[in-house]
């Protein structure tokens, strides 16, 4: 196994007429900071992301062998028996550490708490993100529409759906690997271009009704030639530029990315500058940055 290194990550995605992460104790809106009026989504929902798509397109649905440990089972594989508890999840592993910590990437990236039969044991993930904004501030728009069913046999009228979306969203998520848990978790350099799949492409795949127009812009990962070193923040050393209002921008052309603050810092950093790896939708401009 490759050694890990200290490496920070920026996430970049944007959002159409959709809802990036709904609220549920509030109506399921999307997540606004009332004081900036910007987008926040959940490090929650990045993480499922992830492990939704390697479990739908990248085989990480064996039992045993490759898997995701932190998805949805029925007790006895019987769903009329309903759905398993952490500890019955472990069961299916005869609570054996080694054989979840070798089957189990979601575990190896972004750790959780494992409950054995005796004793629980919580890993400190290696793979952390802050929660998630947008770069701009955002409207919220509400939309009413009809349903397909009467609301009870023989109505006359059909139901009323409504719900809350934002017609653009320009979204940065930050994150570190950290090298010291990776040693406890057994992750390695094959799970973490695993990750940068996923990432990317699990962004492309979220085809649901609120989620359908999600476009991953730019992933950008810098590895660090020293342990436990980190610039810190990558996000707050970007800035949207743009002509227009906030709340008008609705794609990736009304705006440019600024990336001179960040490109600076890591120049400056001379003998140490770190690893860079980028890879950047054509439709996103970057100023400052070649």
């Amino acid at each position: 196994m490759s050694e890990i290194k200290r490496t920070e990550i920026l996430f970049l995605y944007d959002v159409q007429n959709g809802n990036p992460n709904g609220d549920p104790t509030d109506e399921n809106k999307p997540r606004i900071d009332e004081e900036t009026g910007y987008n926040i989504v959940t490090d929650v929902r990045l993480k499922r992301t992830v492990r939704d798509y390697m479990f739908s397109y990248l085989g990480y649905n064996q039992d045993g062998v490759k898997d995701i440990f932190v998805r949805q089972t029925f007790v006895d594989n019987n769903p009329e028996k309903g759905l398993n508890d952490g500890k019955n999840r472990a069961k299916h592993y005869n609570d054996n550490l080694d054989n979840i910590l070798k089957a189990c990437i979601d575990i190896r990236l972004f750790g959780g708490v494992i409950p054995l039969d005796k004793s629980s044991i919580t890993f400190t993930g290696p793979v952390q993100f802050k929660m998630g904004h947008s770069l701009h501030k955002v409207e919220r728009m509400y939309i009413k529409g009809t349903g397909a069913f009467a609301s009870k046999p023989g109505a006359k009228q059909q139901t009323f759906r409504e719900e809350y979306i934002l017609p653009y969203s320009f979204i940065a998520f930050y994150g570190i690997i950290n090298e010291n848990a990776a040693e406890k978790t057994r992750l390695t350099n094959d799970d973490i271009e695993v990750l940068k799949d996923a990432l990317w492409n699990g962004t492309k795949q979220l085809i649901t009704r609120s989620k359908m127009e999600h476009n991953p812009r730019m992933l950008l990962m810098l590895t660090h030639k020293a342990s436990n070193y980190f610039i810190g923040e990558l996000d707050k050393h970007i800035q949207l530029k743009t002509n227009i209002q906030d709340e008008q921008i609705r794609s990736t052309k009304d705006f440019k990315l600024d990336m001179a603050e960040l490109k600076e810092i890591i120049d400056n950093m001379g003998p140490d500058k770190p690893e860079i790896f980028l890879n950047k939708d054509p439709n996103l401009v970057l100023e400052g940055w070649d």
